[in-house]
């Protein structure tokens, strides 16, 4: 097998968990049964790296599909890596556990492979994932901070049905303040990157306290300015004969990423994990003529989910936002 044939098998080595699956797939999806159906079609493609979250409100879904793979035969539990996101809503101490329990059981597993705080930001606990005020305004939860609910993460790797820990939708400043006190440091952290927001300062911390960084909205998801249709990723994909998606899914992996990308169309997910090795005068294009930057999603300021509405979403590429 050549070296270019082997990108798309790339693991990440973590301090935490070992590796993770460079190539991962999230499964932000609003329908259950097409959600079953593109986890199912994610796994036959060769994805080993699955992304759920309890805010998604399909875990039960994305746990079908790894049971019926489990149970046929053809995926091993294993050789899976499994992450799932608590919610901000609960944040206190006292409600992570039950919503990490909540999460193994809708999922069917008996282990989480990294369970990831989804945002910073605390909601209002309760059962209403989107609490607002009179004036539609989010109601806050001041009574705890974020380190209370990283060590009670924490606890959860103690109690041994978690085997690691992360964080999502943080910032350097933010991400500094959990890796100077915790106990057990983050394997893996969840943010928007690609080719308009490389994050490239972010990534050499990660790289040095052996955080993985990972990229969500890794394609732009074809907003304006269009990521897919820039000149020079456009240039080189024709150049090496792949898609544009594929030259920005490779780059990321590339330069010491895991990524997550996200469709209900089979052709596309096959496309996603069909990755091969750039050259390197394509990797130093990328870096050095895109000067293009510009962030998607706002969440790291508000913890609400939501892409800046600049254009329409991205059917163009098949993907759907991811956070």
């Amino acid at each position: 097998m050549t070296k270019s044939d082997m990108l798309r098998y790339t693991r990440i080595s973590t301090h935490g968990s070992g590796t993770i699956p460079a190539a991962g797939f999230g499964t932000l999806i609003p329908d259950s049964v097409a959600t079953r159906h593109a986890t199912r079609a994610a796994l036959e493609a060769g994805f080993r790296h699955l992304d759920a979250a309890e805010r998604y409100r399909n875990e039960d879904a994305v746990g079908e599909a790894i049971a019926e793979a489990i149970n046929a035969g053809t995926l091993r539990r294993e050789d899976l890596f499994v992450t799932t996101k608590l919610w901000n809503t609960n944040h206190r101490p006292d409600r992570v556990k039950p919503a990490f329990d909540g999460s193994r059981r809708r999922l069917q597993l008996d282990h989480i492979d990294c369970y990831i705080i989804h945002t910073p930001f605390a909601f209002q606990p309760g059962d209403e994932q989107d609490p607002r005020d009179e004036r539609g305004r989010v109601i806050y939860d001041p009574g705890v901070t974020l380190i209370e609910t990283w060590q009670a993460l924490e606890r959860l790797v103690d109690d041994g049905h978690c085997r690691s820990i992360g964080l999502s939708d943080i910032t350097l400043e933010k991400l500094r303040e959990i890796v100077a006190v915790a106990r057990i440091r983050p394997a893996m952290v969840q943010v928007e990157s690609h080719p308009y927001l490389p994050e490239w300062e972010l990534l050499d911390f990660c790289r040095q306290h052996g955080i993985v960084l990972q990229a969500f909205a890794a394609l732009g998801h074809a907003m304006e300015p269009n990521l897919l249709a820039d000149p020079v990723i456009t240039s080189i994909a024709k150049r090496v004969h792949k898609t544009p998606a594929q030259v920005a899914l490779a780059w990321a992996v590339q330069r010491g990423t895991a990524f997550l990308t996200t469709s209900t169309k089979p052709r596309r997910i096959e496309e996603s994990f069909d990755l091969s090795t750039l050259p390197e005068d394509a990797m130093r294009d990328i870096r050095d003529r895109i000067t293009t930057n510009v962030r998607f999603n706002s969440v790291v300021e508000t913890g609400v989910p939501g892409f800046i509405p600049r254009t329409r979403p991205a059917e163009s590429s098949g993907m759907e936002p991811q956070v």
